[in-house]
């Protein structure tokens, strides 16, 4: 068909990108080194072509933008940090920063929620669309155009995907961004959540305070954690010789109900100053839900019409 032609085309542009619609003939994946996407838009199928073309071009020149300034992004961020160049840089610099006087992180903590808000707003540019999402391992930048809504499905452990609630997102609401963090995703945590999804306005806002929540839910101290330098793991990582979580016992709910209360702590501050709208902490099975409680449903929905995070 002839959208896959063209996108074969931009695939050329980099001979390491992988770019290729899925056999349902509706999302478009799109693959680089560490960054790997599901793209989905809706709309006329004209507007639809512009907007895939438009996301593939863009995709193909991140990786190496990034790591053109990679040694910055990977350096704890200040109130006095510079400014990177890159577009996608910028993004991730403008969602770390608030936190910047009172945690460690670096702009690295919300390169996915970046990522994913940079290719949707190079589709945008090119199409007209109804709809949209980009999502990036679970942290998901959305459009939505008037009357629309998507149903987002939370995963409890993003190691072996399970759904344990939805939310659903309308256009009238002002949530724009959605991310999940925990010591058992794809990066390391200071804190020992299976899962802390956020939302936000923005995907960048929500990955940075998806980590920043899943860091605080936390038992310093417990036997039952098993902690690691994040050097010893991987030499380059932008957290250098702190302790990451590795292991998790078995906690009695009295554990839990610590941890997850540090955690909901941090959250409900991240909603008074405005930085996120809500958050759901899952730790062992136990869920806490803060600020404007997103909505929990049957986990029965039928997950083709669900976008994971």
């Amino acid at each position: 068909m002839a959208a896959r032609s063209r996108i074969k085309d931009k695939d050329e542009m980099n001979s390491r990108a992988q770019i290729r619609m899925l056999p349902d003939e509706r999302r478009l994946h799109l693959q680089d080194g560490p960054i790997d996407l599901i793209v989905e838009a809706f709309g006329r199928p004209d507007a639809l072509q512009c907007a895939y073309r438009a996301a593939c071009a863009r995709f193909v020149t991140v990786l190496d933008e990034l790591c053109s300034e990679l040694t910055f992004l990977r350096t704890a961020c200040s109130a006095e940090s510079n400014w990177p160049r890159g577009s996608v840089a910028r993004r991730m610099m403008a969602a770390v920063r608030p936190y910047a006087d009172e945690f460690f992180i670096t702009p690295m903590a919300a390169v996915a929620g970046a990522v994913a808000e940079e290719i949707l707003a190079a589709m945008l540019s090119a199409a007209e669309l109804s709809r949209a999402y980009v999502n990036d391992g679970g942290d998901i930048a959305v459009y939505l155009g008037d009357g629309e809504r998507f149903v987002i499905g939370m995963v409890e452990r993003p190691d072996r995907p399970s759904l344990f609630g939805t939310t659903t997102i309308r256009s009238e609401d002002p949530v724009r961004g959605i991310a999940t963090s925990g010591w058992r995703g794809r990066s390391f945590s200071l804190g020992i959540a299976d899962a802390v999804t956020v939302l936000a306005d923005r995907a960048a806002a929500a990955d940075a305070a998806a980590t920043i929540i899943a860091n605080a839910v936390d038992l310093p101290g417990h036997p039952a954690i098993v902690r690691v330098p994040a050097c010893e793991l991987a030499p380059d990582s932008d957290l250098g010789a702190q302790f990451v979580t590795q292991n998790v016992g078995q906690l009695n709910d009295a554990d839990i109900d610590q941890a997850l209360t540090l955690g909901a702590a941090t959250g409900e501050k991240l909603i008074r100053i405005g930085l996120i709208r809500s958050a759901a902490l899952n730790l062992q099975g136990q869920t806490r839900v803060v600020g404007g409680a997103p909505t929990m449903i049957s986990t029965g929905v039928e997950e083709r019409n669900l976008v994971h995070a």
